[in-house]
């Protein structure tokens, strides 16, 4: 047990102090439940502000105001959960990573493998999206609107690409380009919260703390910023995409598209479902012209060589993988994962990203039963679209909460977070 700093007062004013500005400090706007933020309180004083269960440390005033700024920020109904919710993460991680593998030492129906790999990685995704701040940035209607002619100029671009030119030279710069995206997606998905936090302690400070800022040859404009320690932390993560880019493995190629699935549903917000609407509306009318009307998108998927789509192996030889492309979930899985924020927001369980998850699960397993049954591709999102927003919806309607859902937008509470956080540390450096 270390002394307490010549600064730091009573123990027992402490806690009356720390208890006062939880109960002051949560804005009615972020968390109107009084019963929730007097049980959060209780278990503060029960918990971490006990004189006799909890020894005084250097880090305590830093650890008490992390403590009332998540409760600023609107997050204490999910504080109550979080444990639960990163036990159910760890577990589906876990499910994931041996689906993945059991294809090496076992036969596995492809069209399970699908069913399951997609969902799996929808629901980690969308666990790892929730986090104590809102996200500063979120996708406005005009961007949503765009998207699908932005998607159909670079589909229709590489199309033509593969048409006109050696397919093994397009293949071989998009592998240098995903070769570097693999080793940043590999890096932040798992050794940012694994390996780094444990080299840390055996590497010189300024190792981990001093920045290096690195600018791009030519385009000086576009810098990296990175320490030491993240570099060791990549080494692995380049490694193995050496190994992709060499033996083009279908198992290297799915754990990049994992990656890539995962980074893409924590990273991306809708910010409102009325954009989530209006970017899976748009998607949906590309993926059926591109799929029915013309041969582009099956052509491309075939010719294209990049870990851009989940390859699940077959017994039959003339058809020896069967695909699904990663926007079929990385896009519902955004939307899934607004659903889930939004239930969280409200400190309530999360009953529509239930509804979202399974409209997501029932347009998936539709999509495989079409295809088997016609033996031809499906534009996915065909099914999977109209699945999550009519669960969605239909929920929503018959608990009356339509408006609620409508009026949800992360973007503003995002503002709302950093003037909380303002008045926080405003109270703090007062008290402290």
């Amino acid at each position: 047990m270390s002394s307490p700093p010549h600064w730091f007062p009573n123990l027992s004013d402490v806690s009356s102090t720390v208890n006062k500005n939880i109960s002051e400090s949560i804005p009615s706007s972020l968390n109107s439940s009084v019963t929730r933020r007097r049980r959060f309180t209780n278990k503060l004083q029960q918990a971490s502000f006990s004189p006799i269960s909890s020894p005084i440390s250097d880090d305590f005033p830093q650890t008490c105001e992390t403590l009332i700024l998540q409760l600023d920020r609107g997050f204490a109904g999910g504080v109550l959960s979080f444990g639960e919710m990163k036990t159910g993460e760890r577990v589906a991680n876990v499910a994931l990573a041996g689906l993945t593998l059991a294809p090496l030492v076992m036969k596995v129906d492809p069209n399970v493998n699908v069913i399951l790999t997609a969902c799996l990685t929808v629901f980690v995704g969308c666990y790892r999206s929730v986090k104590p701040t809102p996200p500063t940035e979120t996708m406005s209607n005009e961007h949503a609107m765009r998207f699908p002619l932005v998607g159909s100029a670079m589909l229709l671009s590489l199309f033509l690409l593969f048409k006109f030119l050696s397919k093994d030279l397009v293949n071989a710069v998009l592998t240098c380009y995903f070769f570097v995206l693999g080793i940043v997606a590999l890096s932040t998905l798992t050794l940012r919260a694994t390996l780094l936090p444990a080299i840390k302690r055996f590497l010189p400070d300024a190792w981990n703390k001093n920045i290096i800022e690195w600018r791009f040859p030519y385009f000086r404009s576009l810098e990296v910023e990175f320490t030491r320690s993240q570099i060791v932390a990549a080494i692995p993560g380049t490694f193995f995409c050496a190994w992709y880019a060499s033996k083009k493995h279908w198992l290297a190629n799915n754990i990049l598209g994992l990656a890539f699935c995962i980074q893409g549903i924590e990273m991306l917000s809708l910010g409102s479902f009325k954009t989530g609407a209006i970017l899976l509306g748009g998607l949906f009318i590309y993926d059926i012209f591109w799929v029915f009307f013309t041969p582009v998108m099956v052509s491309v998927a075939k010719s294209f060589d990049a870990p851009i789509k989940l390859l699940f192996p077959t017994a039959d030889v003339k058809r020896p993988f069967s695909m699904l492309g990663l926007g079929d979930i990385v896009i519902p899985g955004i939307f899934v994962a607004l659903a889930l924020r939004f239930d969280v927001s409200r400190g309530k369980e999360p009953q529509y990203f239930k509804s979202a998850f399974l409209g997501y699960g029932v347009g998936l397993v539709l999509t495989i039963i079409v295809m088997n049954w016609f033996q031809a591709a499906q534009p996915a999102l065909l099914y999977i679209v109209p699945a999550v927003i009519g669960f969605l919806a239909a929920h929503v309607l018959w608990n009356g909460e339509v408006k609620p859902l409508m009026e949800f937008d992360e973007s503003a509470a995002a503002v709302e977070a950093a003037a909380a956080k303002d008045e926080t540390d405003a109270k703090l450096s007062k008290k402290f």
